[in-house]
């Protein structure tokens, strides 16, 4: 993890950090091979930094973690889900600009 605003989500820790927060709760499900996955990466921790407070921001490898991308359906990545109340509000699949991930949370009420 390059930043100390992302949260690492693991299968274990997922309902406890995203579920159950008070927070709309950004995550990137990612793996260390994933060429796009890469180039997202910097936006979500500008993101992470931008909404500290406001959001939760955290990824999710999912190489090491694979019964929660299998329990919300992720086949492609990067996915980017947005929870807001334990229930996903949003779904981003694949490489995309910092404005379309903005808006996303946005829908969530950030």
């Amino acid at each position: 993890m390059a930043s100390d605003a992302i949260l690492e989500v693991t299968d274990a820790n997922f309902d406890a950090e995203v579920l159950k927060s008070d927070q709309p709760v950004l995550v990137d499900f990612w793996a260390t091979w994933c060429g796009p996955c890469r180039a997202i990466a910097p936006i979500v921790e500008e993101l992470a930094l931008a909404y500290k407070g406001r959001a939760v921001v955290g990824k999710l490898d999912v190489d090491s973690n694979p019964a929660t991308p299998q329990r919300y359906g992720v086949r492609g990545i990067p996915t980017l889900l947005v929870f807001k109340g334990g229930q996903v509000s949003d779904q981003i699949v694949g490489y995309v600009g910092k404005d379309v991930i903005e808006k996303a949370l946005a829908k969530a009420g950030v």
